[in-house]
């Protein structure tokens, strides 16, 4: 079903309205009870996709690609920080193992 946009002639109300395709058109205005919708060109036949979890080739402005960048950049500084720390663990723990004491000869 699509969202139509809505405008009232006499006291300017604008609104979107969800509706069946083949549902009448709205005539009375909501905010100011007059008969003077109108409902506007154009509107309502594309799918609009609000939100997040779409496909990349979605969004194709360059501000998205920005955007996406800065936070696959934040992701991968953090995998390389937790790399680090492990690395830097694994060598402490080699570093930290004891080595047996020399066994002493028995000369008696």
């Amino acid at each position: 079903m699509p969202t139509y946009d809505y405008q009232c002639e006499k006291c300017g109300h604008s609104f979107e309205k969800f509706q069946s395709i083949t549902a009448s058109t709205l005539r009375k205005c909501s905010k100011c009870g007059k008969s003077a919708l109108k409902r506007l060109i154009g509107t309502g036949s594309a799918v609009i996709f609000k939100g997040t979890g779409f496909y990349q080739t979605d969004y194709p402005s360059d501000s998205y690609k920005q955007s996406a960048k800065k936070e696959t950049d934040k992701s991968s500084k953090k995998e390389e920080k937790k790399e680090v720390k492990t690395e830097v663990k694994a060598e402490a723990k080699t570093e930290t193992k004891k080595t047996p004491p020399p066994k002493k000869d028995k000369k008696s």
